[in-house]
């Protein structure tokens, strides 16, 4: 169970990532019906927001390490905070999500499976582990002092 402030936020972005390296930051707002949560108009988001958005993404999903995920953040006071990135089966329905993010996300997870089957090495371990439990399972400890030198090597440039 996660304990979480609540964050009256001023803007609200959803998150698909897929591979790990495959991100699309989508306008969202959650207080709506779910079929009018995928925001398509309104002002265009600052770019410093956007670009800590998908680093923290990557970040998250990399970590966790999620083969498909979706990381929601709620921004307050040009500040993001995730609210909600465990969800490696998320809702992509055509109805809910829309024509175009269901279409990205179609292409997104097409272009990973055949980039891990192209990949495959037969006898090997060809699951995905993300930084948290790699390091867990060999029984280092991850905390806020070595996150950022963990997570280094897993952000995409």
């Amino acid at each position: 169970m996660l304990l979480q402030e609540e964050i009256v936020f001023d803007q609200y972005f959803r998150c698909y990532c897929i591979g790990g390296k495959r991100i699309k930051i989508m306008r969202y707002e959650p207080r709506n019906p779910h079929h009018l949560r995928y925001v398509v108009d309104g002002p265009a988001p600052e770019q410093r927001i956007l670009d800590v958005v998908e680093e923290y993404t990557f970040k998250l999903c990399n970590a966790l390490g999620y083969d498909i995920n979706t990381v929601e953040f709620a921004i307050r006071d040009g500040v993001p905070y995730a609210i909600d990135f465990c969800n490696p089966a998320p809702d992509a329905d055509r109805h809910s999500v829309g024509d175009e993010n269901f279409n990205w996300v179609i292409e997104a997870v097409a272009d990973m499976c055949i980039e891990k089957a192209l990949s495959h090495r037969e006898g090997q371990d060809n699951l995905t582990w993300g930084a948290f439990v790699k390091h867990a399972a060999q029984g280092q400890i991850v905390n806020k002092q070595n996150m950022d030198a963990l997570m280094e090597s897993y952000t995409v440039k």
